[in-house]
């Protein structure tokens, strides 16, 4: 019955008018061989039920207690939404299969029994999957496990929740050895690593879809020329909203989310009703617009990546994307939010907050148009997340350190593994390591007679759990309103360094709502609603996207085709043009630099392409080697597409500032005291458990982690260089928040094709960025739009020609002051997370 599905599973096809889709079928045939396979179909193929339905036809045909399938999310709301998806057809098919949960989310009573009695289908996470595989029943809870569907397996591939999952796939692969595997996914970019990942040695393809309709949306009259929240589209926003049923407003971070749902709700004088979904908020709250959006009782909903995955809310008309998608598979990802049919294209609508934003607009548009996925191919695993594992695995049960290799090594991120590193790693499980050693509070495993290794007590094994997963947030304060007999409802949370910079009285956005904050009491802070003044919006740490490698490459790639430029607004092409005739635009392979004076000093604009993370990284090891040569820089300002530096002194011979030994002696000296390894190498000691944030009855504050990472730093810098933390932070480093990857790629890319252009004046295409370091600094609501306004009509006049630049002597406005040596004391909080204004 290659072709067909029996009963009762073709009435139910056919009661609805489907029948099933030949990838759908494959997988059954796949399922019948055995064969562990990667699904890869367009949103709105029916690839989720793709997954479930060779377990569906297997209970029915061979119905069995215990569990059956395992299915693993990267949201808990997907593996709830999928649940709810599930139960109705077995329910209508009167088949004897069980179904549930099993997240963070879960009561601890049904945990319990699950542990018990599981059911046949479980739907969880990798955090509660770790969990499952610590606890000392785990062999007889997964030893009848037929099969694993991983969903949106993309999304954890070559991220350190990837790497706690392919271990946790080992750990099943030797619990129950037969179990096949099904990983789930709309866009990869690297199918055969994604492939390897899984354990799939078999690919099935479903056809593309009709392809998506995307258009670019500018606001009316001006278009900006920096700035990245979009308002100035509110407007326009509004206008597709009343025009459309239902819409997704996709933006890049909370903070822009608050902002622009605010500037919507203004112009709502119909009431519609718009709904606010992003992380930070109340768990209830997002579940109440989840269930809206599900019941069609909302006409739009401003949103971040936490409406990006599979969830299935049917009748979204259109998605609208405020700012750059900074990549080609994320604005797939959710473009396929809109309509979820294969034989309708999704529509969506693209609104660059800026000018070179629209460039990588149109940019974007033309490799959807290509069929170009972009993203990383899967990196190494990381070795924190390692000895989180090792430390949960002996938790479950004693093991063999030979036997435990073997299995690691089998997963894909662990494959290039060294014994020597695996002994590392778990040597630092045991005690810490050499320099740490002496210290009992990091002895947490011993090994019997026969070499096996075993948890060190129950309270080690209560901490280990207590603290498992690999998303190490910033310590967050919940906000609630204040009631009349005490604390009322509950609204989110915000970031603890957020907190700090409030005073009572200050007011500030949140959940779509006008706060005053009143006090910090009992860990939470009180507010109240209204108030006066100019708000602030919550940021969070890394919130934001870098742009991606290829598109980056396809924005090089437009502004050196001037054929193409047709493609942009008018603005734009005269921006370009412009810039062509006062100095000349970047290349594909080379690296432009412009500096020129401006008042009494010099800036250095270089138009690298490689995402705010190496650029802010960049700037810090180009004004150590500025301040080196006696140029005497004084700040820099680092946006996606450039780096801006200003100094006291004209820089001079450029090149070497870019040489790529700047990643030798210079990045050493950097890390030696840069606040960014150190919050690497926090965030890496948290995962392995060198540092607990979760204890019973408490939690350590921001301080107290930061202060414990530090001097631990110091101590494995000094004592023990070599340190399975201090390898692990620079491995991270070369891909995470410091990008140095990404920067040394850029480096031997330009290796003796650094153009160097000596100015007189800021060119039109520096506009945007000398706009962006005044921004830096004002920040005082109306005063600070006036600021910016007068200075961008005095830039453009300058770099159009038909104004002087100012004198050493002029009255420049003071908005570009930052002191470099306080940047590298504080660049993390100063550059990535300044405080911001409505």
């Amino acid at each position: 019955m290659e072709g067909t599905l029996p009963e009762p599973f073709a009435g139910w096809f056919a009661g609805r008018g489907w029948s099933p889709r030949p990838h759908q079928l494959a997988m059954l045939a796949a399922a019948r061989s055995g064969e562990s396979v990667l699904l890869i179909a367009p949103t709105g193929g029916g690839k989720t039920l793709a997954g479930f339905l060779p377990s569906l036809l297997d209970l029915h045909e061979k119905p069995r207690p215990g569990l059956h399938t395992l299915y693993v999310s990267p949201l808990k709301a997907l593996a709830t939404d999928i649940a709810r998806n599930l139960t109705s057809p077995v329910a209508e098919m009167s088949l004897p299969i069980s179904i549930e949960t099993r997240t963070g989310d879960t009561p601890a009573n049904r945990r319990a029994r699950q542990r018990e009695t599981p059911p046949n289908l479980l739907l969880t996470t990798p955090e509660s999957l770790a969990v499952l595989l610590s606890s000392p029943g785990a062999d007889a809870m997964f030893a009848g496990l037929a099969s694993v569907v991983v969903d949106e397996v993309h999304a954890l591939a070559g991220t350190k929740r990837g790497d706690q999952l392919a271990l946790c796939l080992a750990r099943l692969a030797t619990l129950a050895p037969g179990a096949r595997r099904v990983g789930l996914s709309a866009t990869i970019a690297h199918p055969d690593a994604i492939a390897a990942y899984i354990g799939a040695r078999r690919r099935i393809e479903a056809p593309d879809g009709v392809p998506p309709a995307i258009a670019m949306m500018l606001p009316e009259g001006r278009l900006p020329w920096s700035g990245h929240m979009g308002l100035d589209g509110a407007p326009e926003i509004m206008e597709r909203i009343r025009a459309a049923a239902m819409t997704i407003v996709f933006v890049n971070t909370r903070a822009q989310a608050e902002l622009i749902f605010q500037a919507l709700w203004k112009l709502n004088a119909e009431t519609l009703p718009i709904a606010l979904h992003h992380g930070s908020l109340e768990v209830a709250q997002r579940r109440r617009v989840e269930a809206a959006m599900a019941a069609g009782s909302l006409r739009a909903v401003v949103a971040t990546s936490s409406l990006d995955l599979g969830i299935d809310w049917g009748g979204i008309d259109q998605v609208i994307q405020v700012g750059a998608p900074k990549g080609v598979s994320r604005l797939l990802q959710r473009v396929g939010r809109a309509n979820h049919r294969m034989d309708e294209a999704s529509r969506a609508i693209l609104v660059p907050a800026n000018r070179f934003e629209v460039l990588e607009c149109e940019a974007a548009m033309l490799g959807v148009a290509a069929g170009e996925l972009d993203g990383d191919p899967p990196r190494p695993g990381g070795l924190d997340v390692l000895a989180q594992h090792l430390l949960l695995m002996a938790c479950s049960a004693p093991f063999h350190p030979d036997a435990m290799y073997a299995e690691i090594a089998a997963s894909q991120p662990y494959a290039g593994l060294s014994r020597g590193d695996f002994d590392d790693v778990l040597r630092f499980v045991e005690d810490g390591g050499y320099a740490l050693a002496a210290y009992e509070r990091w002895k947490k495993l011993f090994r019997d007679s026969e070499g096996r290794v075993h948890v060190r007590s129950e309270r080690v094994a209560r901490q280990a759990r207590m603290n498992i997963g690999t998303i190490v947030e910033a310590p967050m304060i919940k906000v609630r309103l204040a009631g009349k007999r005490g604390f009322g409802p509950v609204l989110g949370e915000v970031e603890e360094y957020f907190v700090n910079l409030l005073s009572p009285g200050d007011t500030f956005m949140f959940a779509g709502r006008l706060l005053r904050f009143l006090r910090l009491r009992e860990m939470a802070i009180e507010v109240a609603e209204g108030g006066s003044g100019d708000p602030m919006v919550p940021a969070y740490e890394g919130a934001r996207m870098p742009l991606t490698t290829n598109l980056a490459d396809r924005v090089r790639g437009l502004l050196q085709r001037p054929a193409d430029w047709h493609l942009f607004p008018e603005p734009v092409q005269e921006w370009l043009r412009l810039q062509k005739r006062s100095s000349r635009l970047p290349g594909r392979s080379d690296l432009l630099v412009e500096t020129f004076p401006r008042g009494d000093r010099w800036y250095l604009v270089a138009y690298c392409f490689e995402g705010r993370n190496a650029h802010q990284t960049l700037g810090m090891l180009v004004t150590r080697r500025m301040e080196r040569f006696g140029m005497a820089p004084l700040g820099f300002v680092a946006t996606d597409y450039v780096l801006g530096i200003w100094s006291a002194n004209q820089p001079t011979d450029v090149a070497r500032l870019f040489e790529q030994d700047i990643l030798g002696d210079d990045v050493e000296a950097w890390m030696a005291d840069s606040s960014m390894l150190r919050r690497t190498f926090r965030n890496v000691a948290v995962i392995a458990g060198l540092i607990e944030r979760h204890h019973p009855g408490a939690e350590k504050n921001r301080r107290q982690v930061t202060v414990n990472s530090d001097l631990i730093y110091d101590v494995l810098r000094r004592h023990q260089p070599d340190h399975i933390l201090l390898r692990a932070t620079r491995a991270d480093a070369a891909s995470g928040l410091t990008d140095l990857g990404r920067i040394a790629a850029m480096l031997a890319r330009v290796k003796g094709r650094i153009t160097h252009m000596a100015l007189s004046r800021v060119s039109p295409l520096a506009v945007p960025v000398l706009l962006d370091i005044g921004r830096e600094s004002v920040r005082s609501g109306d005063d600070e739009e006036a600021l910016l306004a007068e200075a961008e009509a005095a830039l453009v006049a300058e770099a159009t020609g038909e104004a002087e630049p100012p004198g050493p002597t002029s009255n420049v406005p003071a908005i570009h002051r930052r002191n470099v040596e306080r940047g590298r004391r504080r660049d993390a909080q100063l550059q990535l997370f300044p405080r911001r204004r409505a």
